[in-house]
């Protein structure tokens, strides 16, 4: 089994996570004081945004420069120690490469607009007008009216699905695609062990078509993915691409693109799911996904950096969804909402933890966002998706633990309204609280990384069950794991499948479980059967 197949991975938002330095920024040298920690919850893969020099008007997203770091972060030998210190501890890293644009401050943009004869002109995508490639969705609505800016340097059009500060790259040019392999090969040498690669469906542009998931990007990725497995045996690519699993499954190739994808439908249908105490939307996206290679895994999460896109369900769903967990249309963006899972979830401990268990028995590889394992809140009044990249709440002390600046230089404010302040939601005081949601995470983390069938096994759904039940095997040649799930909010008995004796997996020396159980309001249990 390849190692990121029972693996746990973290998102962290560098300049959110620790300042190490009292300038009011997180940074390399704030991470790796806090590396104790991650070891400690049971994480073996961190998973950075970028961290390259950029202007930030898309939190690091839009580089304008592969080869540096954000000098607010820290330099390359700040990123090498770090990198040492992360593998001492037997944990991995990887980090964000944006493959598909750079920022219109990168040396290439730059040369690329004073001429149409300059070096890099070809670098990007231009056009005299604004009529090529109208089938391909705007994708940022709220901000975007068109796919083509108009650049007045030279008169003419460039394309870009994100922002207009965000060209994206030309990868019919055979120099670009030089270029970002050898991008990829300069950060792997310096000691990470993969890239999740954003943003991969748009990397080539077709006249009669959406400009999506074309054949051109397969090769591509079957090039990057050839250099690694070559070069860095071990390493993991990792595809970001919201789309539906059948669309996702060419992104494995034969074993020869990606390791690994995010399964972006399942996340919106574990809330669906239960918003409406009904496990049948998270069943039928399961049924519809196809196999994948043996080698693949996809990855799974219940929150991120970004918005909880509702792209992948109905406009009637997404109507609900809005209606029911962002009522408040300051909640609310692009086709999504903009709150962490502590509020979704309303801070009821029961229902985190209940969505945890879900991510950690349902196939797929968990990636934990920062923050989520203590239930942090969000801001709201934060432009855009800074609402969910507040800083990390340490400590009930100054600035929440994360910097000992003063509050005002803080990048962003820390949240300290009754609810989800530092001074009430930290790790401190979780680490001291044994029936605290951190230990619940960690707890579940353990035991997880403990039963490789939850990394390995077949999905088998339990039938004949009311709705708000949502249970079933993992099943392997020899052993077989039942996980059980009550997504209403008034507790129900449930006839066990009979045949076998379980063991509940948190508490392995309890006395076996007969074939009748209760599970309480937001309730769930891990057994073993034999």
């Amino acid at each position: 089994m390849n190692w990121y197949s029972n693996a746990i991975f973290y998102e962290l938002y560098l300049r959110a996570y620790a300042d190490g330095n009292g300038d009011g920024h997180g940074d390399f040298a704030g991470l790796r004081q806090k590396l104790d920690y991650l070891q400690w919850l049971g994480v073996d893969c961190i998973w950075l945004l970028p961290y390259y020099p950029s202007p930030l008007r898309d939190d690091g997203y839009d580089i304008a420069s592969f080869f540096g770091i954000n000098p607010t972060f820290g330099f390359l030998e700040d990123f090498r120690i770090t990198v040492e210190e992360i593998h001492r501890r037997g944990m991995r890293i990887i980090a964000d490469m944006v493959v598909n644009h750079t920022s219109d401050q990168h040396p290439w943009f730059i040369e690329a607009r004073r001429s149409k004869d300059s070096a890099t002109r070809d670098y990007y995508v231009w056009s005299p007008n604004d009529d090529l490639y109208r089938e391909a969705r705007i994708i940022f609505l709220d901000t975007e009216t068109s796919n083509w800016a108009y650049d007045e340097h030279t008169g003419e059009y460039y394309w870009h699905r994100f922002y207009r500060s965000q060209p994206d790259l030309n990868y019919d040019n055979p120099k670009v695609r030089a270029a970002m392999l050898e991008i990829v090969q300069f950060w792997m040498d310096m000691g990470l062990d993969g890239f999740r690669v954003d943003a991969v469906p748009y990397l080539f542009e077709r006249e009669g078509t959406n400009c999506e998931n074309l054949p051109e990007t397969h090769g591509f990725l079957r090039e990057l993915r050839q250099v690694v497995d070559e070069r860095y045996p071990g390493a993991v690519l990792l595809g970001e691409a919201n789309q539906w699993p059948q669309d996702l499954i060419p992104y494995f190739g034969d074993d020869d693109e990606f390791h690994m994808c995010f399964h972006f439908p399942v996340m919106p249908r574990l809330y669906m799911a239960l918003a409406r105490q009904d496990r049948s939307s998270v069943v039928d996206i399961l049924e519809q996904t196809p196999p994948i290679p043996p080698n693949a895994q996809w990855a799974t999460f219940l929150r991120n950096h970004d918005e909880l896109t509702l792209e992948m369900v109905t406009e009637e769903d997404r109507q609900f969804m809005w209606e029911y967990y962002a009522p408040d249309p300051k909640q609310r963006l692009n086709l999504g909402i903009r709150r962490r899972l502590a509020p979704l979830m309303e801070n009821d401990q029961r229902k985190i933890e209940l969505m945890h268990s879900m991510l950690f028995t349902l196939p797929g590889v968990p990636v934990l966002y920062y923050g989520d394992e203590i239930g942090m809140g969000d801001n709201v009044e934060l432009f855009d998706r800074n609402g969910v990249r507040t800083p990390m709440q340490w400590t009930p002390g100054e600035n929440a633990g994360f910097s000992q600046t003063h509050p005002s230089n803080l990048y962003a404010p820390v949240i300290n309204d009754p609810i989800y302040g530092y001074k009430t939601v930290n790790v401190l005081n979780q680490q001291a609280a044994r029936d605290s949601l951190l230990h619940r995470v960690r707890q579940m983390i353990s035991t997880r990384k403990s039963l490789p069938i939850l990394a390995q096994g077949r999905l088998e759904w339990l039938d004949e069950l009311p709705p708000e039940a949502l249970c079933f095997w993992r099943t392997t040649v020899g052993e077989r794991f039942l996980a059980l799930h009550n997504l209403s909010d008034e507790p129900f008995d449930l006839y066990l499948p009979p045949g076998y004796t379980y063991t509940d997996t948190f508490n392995p020396e309890a006395d076996p479980i007969d074939h009748t159980i209760t599970l309480p309001a937001y309730g769930y249990r891990w057994l073993m059967a034999e």
